[in-house]
């Protein structure tokens, strides 16, 4: 079984968790996905099933959609409610105050520290390790973008705003960072993830629905925006074998051989494509 599912995670459990579930529903240990979500998380989390496990390297790029919940006054080691506290403060924000603070961030692309509970590697260390163990590190900076922010709703000290973030952007340090601008602190209280490059949260289906059979495995026509080639004498020991092909025109291409799919190519330069998947 090959394809691309779109899964609801339910909150309480890890993007780890969620395949561990499909492998048992499906039968297969080559379930992927593409952009970890935290326990504390819910909504999409794109699967990969089978061969197309491969497309993970030219898919992990997507932007993301999320709304998220957080309040003001307190901070925690965790940057979520979930952690420690280890700051508060009394600070009132007014709506014209956050206003202001969300436009600076809307557009805006900066480098963002990572948060030290998370899975980021130091020295071939997880950050997550170093806090667990009192270990100090310096963290990690990495430059992210945020296109688009807008607030959803401001009431009794609780914002929930929905932003369009790029690959590696963490939405707690967003969130510690607003309230930094704002000289306060905030911790996330929700988070729901609504899109994933092209998926949405209307396209997903939760682990219940999946066991009862009720889902859609997108294929590569789904997906990718390619030319279907038919393998010819002329050229079939060249698919087969997964030799690199020239073709200025095509930035995918699926061969097939009849009815049955035989490689799946990218393209990885001006003049060639070279095959992802070999079926």
């Amino acid at each position: 079984m090959n394809g691309v599912l779109v899964v609801n995670k339910p909150k309480g459990v890890t993007s780890r968790d969620v395949v561990n579930d499909l492998v048992k529903i499906f039968k297969t240990k080559r379930i992927g996905h593409i952009g970890t979500l935290d326990p504390l998380a819910t909504g999409v989390l794109v699967c990969l099933i089978g061969k197309y496990t491969k497309l993970g390297s030219i898919m992990v790029n997507h932007n993301k959609e999320y709304i998220a919940t957080f309040k003001f006054n307190v901070l925690t080691d965790t940057l979520d409610d979930t952690g420690n506290k280890i700051a508060e403060d009394n600070k009132v924000i007014s709506m014209e105050e956050l206003n202001k603070a969300l436009e600076h961030f809307n557009g805006l692309t900066y480098m963002q520290e990572v948060p030290i509970y998370s899975a980021v590697k130091v020295n071939g260390k997880k950050l997550y390790d170093y806090a667990r163990n009192g270990e100090e590190v310096v963290l990690p900076k990495k430059e992210v973008t945020v296109y688009d922010l807008k607030l959803v709703s401001f009431d009794n000290n609780e914002v929930k705003i929905m932003c369009s973030v790029s690959k590696g952007t963490y939405i707690r340090a967003l969130i510690r960072d607003i309230c930094t601008y704002l000289g306060t602190y905030g911790v996330m209280t929700d988070l729901v993830r609504s899109k994933l490059g092209d998926y949405s949260l209307d396209e997903a289906y939760s682990l219940d629905e999946i066991r009862n059979g009720i889902f859609k495995l997108y294929s590569l026509e789904d997906i990718f925006d390619l030319d279907t080639l038919y393998i010819t004498d002329s050229n079939r020991k060249q698919i087969c074998n997964g030799n690199l092909v020239k073709n200025k025109n095509s930035n995918y291409i699926l061969y097939k051989d009849g009815g049955k799919d035989v490689a799946f190519y990218y393209r990885i330069n001006e003049e060639e494509l070279k095959p992802l998947i070999m079926f």
